[in-house]
């Protein structure tokens, strides 16, 4: 597990939702998921009722974990996009920044350069709002209530540890 974990507010959240709506009306694909490399879903859109979305995130992050290394042995640092296709469904899953994958399922009623093509083009927004939210370029909600909270908290506990 990594240590550079990311706290996403709700306004972010809705900004990667909207862009992955977009995408999904755009390629025509059945849904998507955002997930970390730890294998934690991040956010869903579309069709997802279906799918145990939880365990899907855990093995779709150990897939491409499993083919980072596949892809050491063969002279490359990683593979940003994987592809896998079965007979009704098919998964394209491509890297987002350093710490995120954006998983598409769709069928025949699209194509893979469809979905290539709005995946790549979704990728890139969702790195832009990572890196707003890693460099902390974003106004934090309701900052006031969350510092009396913490001072409040920090009395209580003094209160506690000073017995």
């Amino acid at each position: 597990m990594t240590n550079d974990s990311l706290i996403i507010y709700e306004e972010e959240i809705k900004q990667i939702e909207s862009l992955m709506s977009k995408m999904l009306k755009g390629a025509e694909a059945k849904c998507a998921l955002l997930v970390d490399k730890d294998g934690h879903l991040i956010t869903r859109q579309g069709f997802t009722q279906s799918l145990d979305t939880t365990a899907l995130a855990a093995l779709l992050a150990g897939s491409f974990a499993s083919t980072k290394e596949i892809a050491r042995l063969v002279g490359e640092p990683e593979f940003s996009v994987l592809f896998h296709q079965g007979k009704k469904d098919h998964i394209h899953m491509s890297l987002v920044g350093e710490r995120s994958i954006l998983v598409v399922i769709f069928d025949e009623r699209t194509t893979i350069g469809m979905v290539r093509l709005y995946a790549r083009e979704t990728s890139v927004e969702l790195a832009k709002i990572f890196l707003q939210v890693k460099g902390g370029s974003r106004s934090k909600p309701e900052a006031g209530i969350s510092s009396d909270f913490a001072d409040m908290a920090q009395d209580k506990l003094d209160d506690i540890f000073q017995d």
